[in-house]
């Protein structure tokens, strides 16, 4: 069956029923219907979060085969759960653009979901839609001031960056000339849209710890420059109290279930390539505040949302996972390995052999951090027994554990022997990660740290404007920010062509944005897509409603 046939033939849970696992009643959670709801902040509690064991789920580069990060993460849960464990899995919100465009949803496969996945992978309950509002507000604040010839702070539209949003993949939006129409329109300047899951108001929601740390956190967003080179911040429109409005629900996170009826927390979604790719930190908190183990996931390979995981968002909220559960597909290697897209299915234990590296690196990645690992091969249905072993005993001769896990075809039971151990690995943990770099280092040794440990690079190359932006930023006093690098997801390399493990190859970093809100630098490598396109066939196309209210097309 398909995945949305699977989820509909699930017997769901009233989300009270779900709640109740997680220790609280009914009047103690805000409904959004009969299988969502919303977990007040009040809920968080400290000392439980000190107790709770959190596992990060990651993945090798990623590829056209798919590695099954999210599918993974939700089956791990429900069979940590079945080994009497009690788990709760935070994942990240999907974004529209993706289920209309070419990826699709993001609620997991096949008998490893969460649900109800039609209401998640579309509207969910408005956090998307506040977030956009929120970020349009503060471009039409900037705007108007712009326009204004009285009281306005005399922005310079010319050093203006702050684009609007949508959660839509639409190229034609890309770049845009705004205030057109005469003198009472606006002025004319050039700008655009970005996807809302680029907003930085989506990555300051899921950094916040809370109402007040939010409306700081907008507040100061670098807006750009006066005419005379003073230094422009959301709070200096006076903007971030409404902003903050805006978002007083979305920044509650949201609780759903798994296929099984276990808790799921799913709660934002910022990129991984110009954010840091995982869910907030208040859902993370509110897992282990509410359970004994907590599994998330962090966008793309490790090399980025797990490098990111651990040094922008571990480091913010002061939390430390206890094992990194990496992923990877026997499809994937091969892939890696140089074989085909059309011929994946075809056992070659070969392709296997020489896309391990790829993995081995990745390994290599997380012991930087300090952190133990346990392998996850996502099993597909035409893997071969030879090949599985291949990447067991690879992974063997680096010490660490590689377990095979079913989750697509058996949902919790084929994650039970993986679940062990985890479970195992965690118990015996009880250190905390090691930074990749020192905040007070300069910008360019944090680049150059993780280019060359993490990436593999042998050299940096600043290109002028970045040289220029590395003076604007210790002008503005914000050189002790973490770095949250942009780079391709398809290589370790900001070369997507570089397959494998890539070696003797140089970075090239284009500029440094300032996302001062969310609190880090985004140091841009290659061509990072904002605004993506729709494809040619997109999923848009085959996504429809009968007259009962039915959706197909869903996946």
């Amino acid at each position: 069956m398909k995945d949305l046939e699977i989820a509909r033939k699930a017997t769901i849970r009233p989300i009270a029923d779900i709640a109740s696992k997680l220790g609280l009643g009914g009047e103690e959670i805000d409904f959004y219907g009969k299988y969502k709801a919303k977990i007040p902040l009040s809920k968080l509690d400290q000392t439980a979060i000190d107790r709770s064991k959190l596992i990060l789920v990651s993945a090798v580069s990623p590829t056209p085969a798919g590695e099954g990060k999210t599918t993974t993460s939700i089956g791990l849960a429900e069979g940590l759960n079945r080994i009497g464990k009690r788990t709760t899995v935070v994942l990240r919100e999907p974004s529209l653009g993706p289920v209309f465009g070419m990826k699709g949803g993001a609620t997991g496969g096949g008998y490893s979901q969460v649900l109800p996945m039609e209401d998640i992978n579309l509207h969910f309950t408005g956090d998307f839609a506040a977030i956009e509002k929120a970020h349009n507000l503060l471009a039409a604040l900037i705007d108007n001031d712009i326009q204004r010839k009285k009281n306005s702070l005399k922005i310079d539209p010319r050093t203006v960056s702050w684009k609007r949003v949508m959660d839509m993949n639409d190229r034609a939006l890309r770049k845009v000339v705004v205030g057109l129409g005469g003198p009472t329109m606006g002025v004319p300047r050039e700008s655009g849209f970005d996807i809302t899951a680029a907003s930085e108001v989506m990555a300051i929601l899921c950094l916040a710890e809370n109402l007040s740390d939010l409306k700081e956190r907008i507040g100061n967003i670098f807006v750009g420059y006066t005419f005379d080179k003073q230094a422009i911040y959301a709070r200096d429109l006076k903007a971030h109290g409404a902003m903050t409005a805006l978002l007083k629900d979305a920044i509650q996170p949201n609780l759903v279930q798994t296929l099984e009826g276990n808790p799921a927390i799913i709660h934002g979604g910022p990129f991984a390539n110009i954010a840091q790719g995982t869910n907030s930190v208040i859902a993370t908190k509110m897992g282990m505040s509410l359970s004994d183990y907590v599994v998330t996931e962090a966008g793309f390979g490790f090399d980025l949302g797990a490098e990111k995981f651990f040094d922008i968002k571990c480091r913010s909220a002061g939390i430390s996972p206890r094992a990194v559960v990496l992923v990877a597909t026997i499809r994937a290697l091969k892939y890696h390995g140089g074989k085909a897209l059309k011929e994946l299915n075809e056992t070659d234990v070969d392709a296997v052999k020489r896309g391990i590296p790829n993995l081995e690196k990745h390994l290599e990645n997380i012991k930087h951090f300090g952190v133990p690992a346990v392998v996850a091969i996502n099993q597909f249905t035409f893997d071969s027994a030879e090949e599985m072993e291949e990447v067991i005993q690879a992974c063997k001769a680096k010490g660490v554990k590689a377990i095979v896990a079913n989750v697509w075809g058996e949902g919790g039971k084929g994650a039970e022997a993986l679940a062990e151990a985890v479970a195992e690995t965690v118990e015996s943990f009880t250190g905390r990660f090691t930074p990749m770099y020192d905040l007070n280092t300069s910008v360019e040794s944090k680049i150059e740290r993780i280019a060359k440990k993490i990436y593999g690079a042998s050299a940096i190359d600043f290109l002028g404007k970045a040289k220029k932006d590395l003076k604007k930023i210790e002008d503005l006093g914000l050189s002790a920010l973490p770095v949250c690098i942009a780079k391709t997801q398809k290589s370790l390399s900001d070369n997507p062509e570089l397959l494998g493990r890539p070696k003797d190859f140089i970075v090239t970093v284009r500029e440094i944005e300032i996302a001062s809100g969310a609190g880090f630098l985004i140091p841009i490598t290659g061509d990072i897509m904002r605004m993506p396109g729709l494809p040619a066939e997109p999923a848009a196309e085959h996504i429809d409603i009968d007259a009962d209210g039915n959706i197909s097309g869903l996946f």
